[in-house]
C-alpha cells in the first residue's frame, strides 16, 4: 500500500491515465535486478529508484574510473576507484532512501545466476559483453523470468523484451553465440556520451510497462534499434 507521502512524491505519475495508484503500488511491490551498474544500469537504477520500484539489485564487480564519468552519471569525481555497486547505492539512497537496494559486488555467472535471479520480477540487462548476456537469457528462460536487453555502441543502441512467454523470442534464437563470441575481442568499445542514458531510459520504460501494464505497447517480441547521429529509429518484428 502507498503511504501519504507517496502520493506527492509520485503524484505527477499517478496522475497518468492507465497509470494510477494502482500503477504506482505495483512498482512499490516490485523486484527489479539490474546486471552491470555501467553506462546503462547506472541510469537504469537512478529512474527505476526515483520511479519508485520497491526492490532493486545492483550485480557488478568493476570500480568506478575516470573514463567512465562522461556517460555514467550517476558517480562522482570522489568515487574513482571505489566498487561501483557500493557507490550507486550510496548515491541511489539518496535520490529514494524508501527504495531497497541489494549489492552484489561479484560479475553474473553460470554459477550464481539462478540462485541471484530467482528472487526478482525482472532483470534489466546493461552489462557489456555477450558471454554475461547468454547467461542472462539461459538463467531467465530456465526460471521463466522476463529480461530487458539493452545494449549501445557508437551512435547506436538496443532494446527489446525477451522471455515473457514460453513461445517468445529470446536472446539466442536472435544471435548466434558462436559468432558473436569471436567478433566480440574486436568490437569498438567506443560511445558517445548520451547515448547511454536514451537507451536506458528506453530499457527502464519497457521494465515499467512489464511491471504495471500500463499499456499493451511495448518490446515484448520487438528489437527497438535507433542511432542518435541520424536519428533513425527502426522496431523489427522476432
Amino acid at each position: 500500500m502507498l503511504e501519504e507521502k507517496d502520493f506527492l512524491r509520485y503524484s505527477r505519475q499517478i496522475e497518468l491515465e492507465g497509470f494510477g495508484v494502482k500503477g504506482q503500488e505495483k512498482l512499490k511491490q516490485a523486484k527489479v535486478l539490474i546486471v552491470g551498474v555501467g553506462g546503462l544500469g547506472s541510469i537504469a537504477s537512478l529512474l527505476l529508484v526515483a520511479s519508485g520500484v520497491g526492490v532493486i539489485g545492483l550485480i557488478d564487480k568493476d570500480k568506478v574510473s575516470l573514463s567512465n564519468l562522461h556517460r555514467q552519471i550517476l558517480y562522482k569525481e570522489s568515487q574513482i576507484g571505489k566498487e561501483k555497486v557500493e557507490k550507486a547505492k550510496e548515491n541511489l539512497m539518496k535520490v529514494n532512501s524508501d527504495c531497497k537496494i541489494i549489492c552484489y559486488n561479484d560479475f553474473l555467472s553460470k554459477e550464481n545466476a539462478e540462485r541471484i535471479i530467482r528472487d526478482y520480477d525482472i532483470v534489466v540487462d546493461c552489462c557489456d559483453n555477450f558471454a554475461t548476456r547468454y547467461v542472462i537469457n539461459d538463467a531467465c528462460q530456465r526460471l521463466k523470468k522476463p529480461f530487458v536487453y539493452s545494449a549501445i555502441s557508437d551512435f547506436e543502441g538496443q532494446v527489446a523484451l525477451f522471455n515473457c512467454e514460453e513461445d517468445f523470442a529470446n536472446y539466442r534464437t536472435l544471435f548466434p553465440e558462436e559468432n558473436l563470441l569471436k567478433e566480440e575481442s574486436n568490437k569498438n568499445k567506443a560511445v558517445i556520451g548520451v547515448l547511454p542514458s536514451i537507451t536506458a531510459s528506453i530499457a527502464s520504460n519497457e521494465v515499467i510497462k512489464f511491471l504495471t501494464n500500463y499499456t499493451d505497447v511495448s518490446l515484448k517480441n520487438k528489437l527497438l534499434i535507433f542511432n542518435v547521429k541520424n536519428y533513425n529509429f527502426n522496431i523489427f518484428e522476432l
